[in-house]
């Protein structure tokens, strides 16, 4: 079963949003209310809702996630200095649209890992 959400739509450009990276496995585009100055959003083409939906047939498309991180890091010249990847599953978790999508965040020192 494929549900709709705002990443399908941005992942078609149906809903028009510059993308920094797009190929047959991943899509990667800036959030629209970033949380630092280097917020990218990396989410895979199929819809995946969460981690816990994982099979073994999307492990080439997670891998390829971290690759894309990894790329766009180093674009966006946060490599060196370090950035921090991640991923929410479920409500408590802080998902917030149930496509899986890993946020790239840098640009400036981080705080803490957790702040409840």
């Amino acid at each position: 079963m494929t549900e709709e959400t705002i990443f399908s739509k941005i992942i078609r450009q149906e809903i028009p949003t510059p993308l920094l990276y797009q190929d047959e496995l991943v899509t990667a585009f800036r959030d629209i209310a970033p949380r630092v100055s280097t917020h990218i959003l990396i989410v895979p083409n199929k819809h995946i809702p969460t981690i816990n939906d994982v099979s073994e047939s999307d492990e080439l498309t997670m891998g390829r996630m971290i690759s894309v991180a990894k790329t766009l890091a180093k674009e966006e010249g946060i490599d060196e200095k370090g950035y921090r990847l991640i991923i929410n599953c479920n409500e408590d978790g802080g998902q917030e649209v149930f496509h899986i999508h890993m946020h790239l965040l840098g640009g400036q020192r981080l705080g803490p890992m957790l702040s409840v």
